[in-house]
């Protein structure tokens, strides 16, 4: 449970070394940069490197070339000073013309091969007619034109039935009708604007087909393979220029990245006249790291100083949690980033939430198989929920041993309880009438454990704070933590018939606390030295009764909240019972898939709602309580 300790750093140095410290500075993935800007609206005479950056329109032009080549560029490092935009742009524009005059000789290749098959089609279509295609198209009086129609648009020629056109469908697919209509030369225009109006789309047939049908046909399919194997080498020539060019553009791909990265870095550099300045923070731990990476810069000086030397400044939040804690921490994002010189709550995370999803998920083979994804994953998908569950599989296989379920098998364990413990079968029995109500009463007991927790941080939160008031009268304070400590101590004595409630244990414990919470406050006000009832007694008094109704409310609502526990473990246990009960119905091969099958599904389904009620408790019942997630994310210039 630890937040790293910050310290200020400020890199000065000439304005002739600017270069020589940002190709460093670009690089440091520790350093939290602050923004010239907060330094130069403050003092007199500070300037800022606010310069257009020439850098990002032509890496901008670079990537839309690559993206429309669809190069797959190998991923190189390249950090050269010595650069020539104008040579870098020249080269690229070079081969992207030559890849555009391929391309669109390989667009019109697939444009008249595409014309090409359209016109065999019909020309298979009328191959039964022995006629000569030069005369048909020849005749002076008659005009024909081939072509398709879609199917929809074939129903409305009954409209034009009065027209003077003959309409022949040869064969339809799912979409259009190939045919062809014919009429005279005087009604050409007319008739061709009314097919146009139905969408149709004609098919010429080129200039070069002769003869009958069935020559016609040899002929186009001569030119559709001439045209393919012309397709071919086009192709394998664009293919030679990306071959060509990919490790080349790569390079100045990775040049541009980085000289823009190195230039929009110029907006952390606070310009001194002849002098520059870096301002940022840093883990104590890598101070020395810092000073190693500057010192072949003479020149730089690299001033350390205490985390809150300078007023305008506040530090950033860097988490460091161990092994088992660390992936919990995007849960903590999630919710807010924890104040600088506050706690980190990630380890209380990670233990709460694992064993709360234990107890609800708990299965030895489901465990196991959450375990197994979760590394898959982290592993190959580089996934920080995967991480995260290969912790919560581990609390699920373990509570899988207590509550004696291997993926639903309620008996396979009883081997091992005999051998480690004498016993003849599992100690607990989930569904079992005796066991419900002592499952409830332990989940709100977690529950009313928690929240005591809860409301424990935050009195040491507010107490480092110096936060009097909300220290001590909250009701998540020391009068919080009495009533609703009263309360549940004295309900749990009772609960084996011994009362605790007593005219002074109500008076003091219960009473008491209620009424400091009710006048917080005013209270807080005292301790101000201001006046407790500016406003009057009488409107305070009926605008703080229904806030302490609330309140009270709230205190039983938040540990009932956690019967869901209680309840995902009754839920866990009873449906697979109920894939059990399918499988040894099914029986054979058909149980098995059954039994692999509902393993799946409450895996997926049940696993994903336990998640979810399980992050519901963190941040509604707890969080709420001590946490208030205010803090200043360590980010740094290439996160």
């Amino acid at each position: 449970m630890a937040i790293a300790k910050m310290k200020l750093i400020n890199i000065t140095a000439d304005n002739e070394y600017l270069n020589d410290v940002l190709l460093k500075f670009v690089d440091l993935d520790y350093f939290h940069p602050e923004p010239a800007s907060k330094f130069v609206d403050s003092v007199h005479g500070l300037t800022t490197l606010s310069e257009e950056n020439p850098i990002a329109e032509v890496l901008s032009h670079v990537q839309e070339i690559v993206n429309e080549m669809q190069l797959n560029l190998p991923q190189l490092s390249m950090k050269s000073r010595d650069y020539d935009l104008d040579k870098m742009t020249s080269y690229v524009d070079g081969i992207y013309q030559r890849y555009q005059d391929g391309a669109q000789i390989r667009d019109d290749l697939l444009h008249v091969i595409q014309e090409n098959k359209d016109a065999l089609v019909q020309v298979r279509n009328i191959e039964s007619i022995d006629l000569n295609l030069d005369d048909l198209f020849e005749c002076e009086y008659i005009k024909i034109r081939f072509g398709r129609l879609p199917i929809d648009s074939v129903e409305k020629l009954q409209y034009y039935r009065n027209r003077p056109f003959v309409f022949k469908s040869f064969n339809t697919d799912d979409t259009y009708s190939w045919c062809l209509y014919i009429t005279t030369s005087k009604y050409e225009g007319d008739v061709d604007n009314i097919f146009s109006s139905l969408y149709f789309e004609r098919i010429r047939i080129p200039e070069f087909v002769h003869g009958t049908p069935e020559r016609a046909k040899e002929s186009l399919q001569e030119e559709i393979d001439n045209d393919y194997k012309q397709l071919q080498h086009v192709e394998e020539v664009l293919a030679n220029l990306k071959k060509e060019c990919s490790e080349n553009i790569a390079k100045i791909v990775s040049e541009l990245a980085f000289l823009n990265h190195t230039f929009e870095a110029r907006k952390y550099v606070v310009g001194l006249g002849e002098r520059f300045s870096i301002t940022g923070f840093i883990a104590e731990d890598d101070v020395p790291k810092l000073k190693a990476s500057f010192s072949e810069l003479k020149e730089v000086e690299i001033e350390v100083r205490p985390a809150h030397s300078d007023k305008r400044l506040s530090p950033p939040t860097k988490l460091k949690n161990g092994w088992f804690a660390r992936p919990f921490s995007m849960f903590i994002e999630m919710y807010g980033t924890p104040e600088y010189e506050g706690f980190d709550p990630t380890p209380i995370v990670a233990i709460t939430y694992s064993l709360l999803f234990g107890m609800m998920f708990g299965d030895v083979g489901q465990g196991l198989c959450v375990i197994l994804v979760g590394w898959w994953m982290y592993k190959y998908k580089k996934m920080q929920l995967g991480d995260v569950m290969i912790r919560i599989g581990i609390f699920s296989t373990i509570f899988g041993f207590v509550f004696g379920s291997v993926f639903g098998n309620e008996t396979m364990l009883n081997p091992l309880y005999h051998a480690i413990l004498g016993l003849t079968e599992k100690p607990i029995e989930v569904m079992s009438s005796e066991f419900i109500l002592p499952l409830l009463i332990v989940a709100v007991g977690i529950g009313a454990f928690l929240n005591m927790f809860s409301i424990v941080l935050n009195i040491i939160t507010h107490a480092k704070d110096d936060n009097k008031g909300e220290c001590l009268f909250s009701q998540n304070g020391v009068a919080g933590l009495a009533f609703y400590g009263a309360l549940v101590i004295g309900a749990g004595f009772t609960a084996v018939d011994i009362s605790v409630f007593s005219p002074l244990y109500i008076l003091l414990l219960i009473v008491v606390p209620l009424l400091l919470i009710f006048l917080k406050e005013p209270l807080m006000r005292k301790l101000d030295g201001k006046s407790m009832f500016p406003e009057g007694f009488g409107a305070f008094f009926m605008e703080g009764f229904f806030e302490l109704f609330e309140i009270c409310l709230s205190y039983i609502t938040n540990t009932i909240s956690y019967l869901r526990v209680g309840g995902f473990v009754l839920s866990h246990a009873g449906m697979m019972m109920a894939v059990t009960m399918i499988m040894e119905m099914a029986g054979g091969i058909g149980g098995l898939a059954v039994g692999i099958f509902g393993n799946i599904l409450v895996m997926c389904l049940e696993g994903l709602i336990v998640g979810i009620q399980v992050l519901r408790l963190e941040f509604y019942e707890m969080f709420s309580r001590y946490f208030t997630g205010n803090g200043i994310v360590f980010k740094t210039l290439n996160d």
